[in-house]
Parts: C-alpha cells; sequence; structure tokens
C-alpha cells in the first residue's frame, strides 16, 4: 500500500485526487452565465450526507421548448469555476457554449460536487484497506435514484439511456466506469478519464464479469506522463473489454502524448471526448 500512498501524494500538488483546502477567494469567477447551483443540497441516502449540485444548461434554454440529453459529472468543483477549482478548472461550460453556437451539440451537465475528506470513499466501488469503506456503490445510486429523477422531474431532459451518459477524471474515471456496468439500464455512455483502476484488482475483474452493454460507447484516455500504471491499466481495460467482445466502433482509447494527470489534460481533450460520446449513431 505504500506504492499507492506515494502515487497519491504525487499527484496532489496538481490535481482533483487531493482535495486540500485552497484559498481563491482573490480569484474572479470564470462559470458562465448559464452555470447554476441548485439551491439546496441534495440528501445522499446510506450515506448520512448532503451534497451540491451544479447545473450548466445550455444557451438557449430559456427561450426553447427542447429536450436535451444529459451528462453527469464528478468533482463539479473544477468543472465550471476556476474560483471553486482545486487545480483548475475543465471549462465545461465555456467549451459546450462553443459547441452550441457551432451547431454541434448541445447538452445539460449535471456537476456533484466531491465529498473532499469523503472522496476517495465515495468514489471508489471497492474495499482498499488506505481507503475505507468503500461508498461507491451508495454514490452511484444517488444519482440513479436521487439525482437523475430531480433532474428528469425539474429540468427539460432526455431521460432515456440513449441519452444520458457520465463522465469523470482519475478517482471519478473509476466511478464512471463502474456506474454505466452497474446501471446498464440507466447509463449508455461514460468518458473514463485516467482511470484509478490501481485502487483495487477487482476494478478490472469487474469489467470482465460484468461487462456493459454492447451498444454502450465507452471513451477511456489516458496522459502518457500521468506514472504509476495508469497507462497501462488504461490499456488493459481496453483489452478486457475487447476480450468480452464489445464492438470496436463503441470503444475509444486515447493515450495523449505529453499529457500529466491534471485538468489541463482533461480540459484540452473534453470536446473530443463529448462529441464522440454523443455523435448520432449510423444510420444503416
Amino acid at each position: 500500500m505504500k506504492t499507492i500512498a506515494i502515487f497519491l501524494l504525487s499527484l496532489c500538488a496538481m490535481t482533483s485526487a487531493c482535495e486540500a483546502k485552497r484559498d481563491n477567494s482573490t480569484l474572479q469567477s470564470t462559470a458562465q452565465a448559464n452555470v447554476s447551483i441548485l439551491a439546496d443540497k441534495l440528501a445522499m441516502p446510506g450515506l448520512n450526507r448532503s451534497r451540491q449540485i451544479r447545473i450548466y444548461l445550455p444557451p438557449d434554454y430559456a427561450k426553447s421548448d427542447k429536450t436535451y440529453p444529459v451528462l453527469y459529472m464528478h468533482d463539479a468543483q473544477n468543472l465550471f469555476d476556476v474560483r471553486t477549482s482545486y487545480a483548475g478548472e475543465w471549462g465545461v461550460d465555456e467549451t459546450m457554449n462553443a459547441l452550441a453556437a457551432s451547431g454541434k451539440l448541445e447538452l445539460i451537465v449535471v456537476g456533484i460536487d466531491n465529498g473532499e475528506s469523503k472522496r476517495m470513499n465515495e468514489l471508489n466501488p471497492w474495499d482498499n484497506p488506505e481507503f475505507s469503506p468503500a461508498e461507491g456503490k451508495q454514490y452511484v445510486e444517488f444519482i440513479v435514484k436521487v439525482l437523475k429523477p430531480y433532474i428528469d422531474q425539474h429540468y427539460r431532459s432526455k431521460p432515456d439511456r440513449a441519452n444520458t451518459g457520465i463522465m469523470g477524471s482519475s478517482m471519478g474515471g473509476l466511478i464512471s466506469h463502474y456506474a454505466i456496468n452497474q446501471f446498464p439500464e440507466v447509463f449508455s455512455k461514460a468518458g473514463i478519464y485516467s482511470p484509478s483502476y490501481w485502487i483495487s484488482k477487482q476494478s478490472l475483474d469487474f469489467i470482465a464479469r460484468q461487462p456493459a452493454a454492447r451498444d454502450a460507447r465507452l471513451y477511456i484516455a489516458s496522459g502518457e506522463k500521468e506514472g504509476g500504471s495508469q497507462v497501462a491499466d488504461a490499456k488493459k481495460s481496453y483489452e478486457e473489454l475487447i476480450k468480452v467482445g464489445h464492438p470496436g466502433e463503441n470503444l475509444s482509447l486515447k493515450i495523449v502524448a505529453g499529457a500529466e494527470h491534471n485538468e489541463k489534460f482533461w480540459r484540452e481533450d473534453f470536446e473530443q471526448a463529448v462529441l464522440w460520446l454523443f455523435k448520432e449513431p449510423a444510420k444503416n
């Protein structure tokens, strides 16, 4: 377990892998006007806590009666606003506004704040002596049974699985892969950035034992310079998916040259990922 601890510590200086507090109060908010925060936190059954939710709506949402696909994302503090981020933001709102303006894609993006000191527990479905207890099962059930019904009731979402995706990085990548396998009737798309499969041997075994639905689209990406077993594990997960018969056209594996385990990498690649995940299926 010392190897795991050392690997984590090496990431703390540059990524959301550790949620140390830093004072961003002097920074100007970069959240766009179409990002909002739910007035009330949502209760998380089985975890005895509640969670803040941040929501991005397409620019024309208020002026139209359209319905939209939905992407659920983790570590919401790092998605929209440098002022709330740990190590920089993804710029999800700026990217999605540009995609909407160019007519390429419109989505509702639902960001779930991480649990700070509970982050490593909540985003891990499997027991690990360093990060116990594992609360990933309860966390994903919160998304499926509490958050998604709330979004579908209060916003003009397209609630079917064909229009529902999940995405995250590091531990968020791990829990996104777990979610699409565990709830194939809910999610049909997963953005799996820099997944922390190292947390447990069960993570890669799970891919073979309980694979995602064959029509599910999985976008797996890792940075060449991430360190540890990140790149090898990403390749292994892809190989396992191919081995269990997942169609190659529904898989994407990217090892990005020069990229490190940080928000800069994920921000720069986000547009490509979301366009691939939500592209219209080919018509026969």
